[in-house]
């Protein structure tokens, strides 16, 4: 995921103390290990949305060690801590953010990383208010595995209406 505006973070956790959402231990890095082996290899990077190719003559992993504040890592989302209780209003997508972009202006995201585990919901089978954002944002929604209980399923769906995994839409 590529954001043009700032670096992704974990979000501020507030009232939910140190244990919630994503936590920090939960994300894995690499370890840095020499590997020896001439073979040609073509990098490509983008910037400013050009892509750009370099041919190298050695492996790209061969890295010694991991140096700064920038490094390639994987976050297991089964491992996302979910918090969710539904009493009278449904709560703000926002607890469910995994990492965020954070803009200049306080409170806004340029983009938000937001995973909706599988979850024991309290009030299941009860009333269900609708959903309420108190933001204001165009979400890029895709689905892994699972269903989604917010669109229909592929059991009571019309043909072509369910939403199955490795679908995905556009919400603005």
């Amino acid at each position: 995921m590529e954001s043009f505006e700032g670096h992704f973070e974990l979000p501020l956790l507030g009232p939910i103390g140190s244990n919630g959402l994503a936590n920090p231990r939960d994300f894995r890095y690499p370890v840095a290990r020499f590997e020896d082996v001439t073979t040609s290899h073509v990098a490509i990077s983008k910037f400013q949305n050009k892509l750009f190719t370099s041919t190298l003559s050695h492996s790209p992993f061969d890295v010694v060690a991991w140096h700064g504040n920038y490094a390639p890592y994987k976050y297991d989302l089964k491992l996302f801590n979910c918090i969710n209780s539904v009493s009278f209003d449904h709560p703000d997508p926002s607890i469910y953010t995994v990492l965020t972009c954070p803009t200049s202006e306080p409170g806004v995201a340029a983009v938000d990383l937001v995973v909706f585990p599988p979850r024991w919901v309290v009030a299941q089978h009860t009333f269900r208010p609708p959903y309420f954002h108190r933001n204001c944002m165009t979400e890029y929604m895709g689905l892994i595995r699972g269903k989604y209980d917010g669109k229909s399923s592929p059991d009571d769906a019309p043909p072509g209406d369910a939403f199955l995994p490795g679908g995905a839409s556009l919400h603005r």
